[in-house]
């Protein structure tokens, strides 16, 4: 039997930090659904088309790697895919009681579906979406924080909004 996890989150943009963690989870698992949330409370500087692009572009090198999106319940969206598990990426303590609420609420939906937490490599424990946007949108070096596709996607849309 394949065994089949998602890894969601907002995506905007990719980093190293969320690469590290798809990198690794795609080692433990058969395939890996990628997910990009469609979160209707955020105000995401790419919309979700860009960000799935950008993330199968960087992904492109992971065979069993598939790159999605969906709103509503993430439970409802790994049935959907038949999958078994949820890896969620954790960088500091902080993220954990967060991560434990949603964790809690999911089992609740649906005990078969079982969360991992995989730490984040050392170097990206500080690494988060809205720090990259914050240092690009001044001009800032980003290019070890995201890979280069990522970076001329943040350029082209800072420049556009100028």
């Amino acid at each position: 039997m394949m065994k089949v996890a998602v890894c969601p989150g907002s995506f905007d943009p990719i980093t190293y930090g969320h690469l590290d963690i798809i990198k690794r989870g795609a080692k433990v698992f058969d395939q890996l659904h990628v997910v990009v949330l469609n979160n209707s409370s955020k105000n995401p500087l790419f919309s979700v088309e860009e960000r799935i692009e950008l993330i199968k572009k960087v992904t492109s090198d992971i065979p069993n790697v598939k790159v999605d999106s969906f709103q509503g319940l993430l439970v409802d969206y790994a049935k959907s895919v038949k999958a078994s598990a949820i890896i969620r990426g954790l960088r500091a303590v902080s993220d954990f009681e967060y991560e434990m609420q949603i964790t809690s609420m999911n089992r609740v939906l649906d005990d078969a579906i079982e969360t991992f937490f995989v730490m984040t490599n050392n170097q990206y424990s500080f690494l988060s979406s809205s720090i990259v946007k914050e240092v690009a949108k001044y001009n800032g070096n980003v290019s070890e924080l995201v890979p280069a596709s990522v970076e001329s996607a943040l350029k082209e849309k800072f420049a556009s909004k100028e």
